[in-house]
């Protein structure tokens, strides 16, 4: 028998910590832990970093939505960051990111992603995924 992700239903985009304690309360997922731990490395790099759901899955904000989690995967977690809901001149122009661990995977000019596959993965890219989030704060 195949186990399935039970992600739970979410009707609104809210700022709120709050939104997603409650999501991951529901959530069940086999990388439930490694969300948790990503969710913590992000917050922790600001302090002027809010969170909530948007697109359905716990999100970043900080001056706009800048990070979303993915969970479609049974066998990553998925951190994709971009900036905003709405197109931005850095949809042409392109966000500079150093990137020496070579994290991230990049989809658009202003748009890329991290993988983490268990949470040995979590703590070796800590650092960078630290240097990154901080690097995207400065194109917000």
């Amino acid at each position: 028998m195949t186990s399935q992700t039970t992600k739970p239903k979410t009707t609104a985009s809210l700022v709120s910590a709050a939104a997603v304690d409650q999501y991951l309360d529901e959530l069940d997922h086999p990388l439930k832990a490694e969300l948790e731990a990503i969710r913590k490395i992000i917050l922790g790099v600001n302090k002027e970093i809010a969170e909530g759901i948007k697109w359905n899955a716990p999100s970043f904000y900080f001056r706009d939505w800048f990070a979303t989690t993915g969970l479609r995967s049974k066998e990553f977690v998925h951190v994709v960051f971009h900036t905003g809901a709405k197109v931005k001149a850095s949809a042409t122009d392109g966000v500079k990111i150093d990137d020496p661990s070579g994290l991230l995977e990049w989809h658009a000019e202003d748009r890329c992603s991290a993988k983490f596959y268990n949470m040995k993965d979590v703590k070796a890219k800590k650092t960078a995924l630290q240097e990154i989030v901080r690097q995207w704060l400065a194109h917000m």
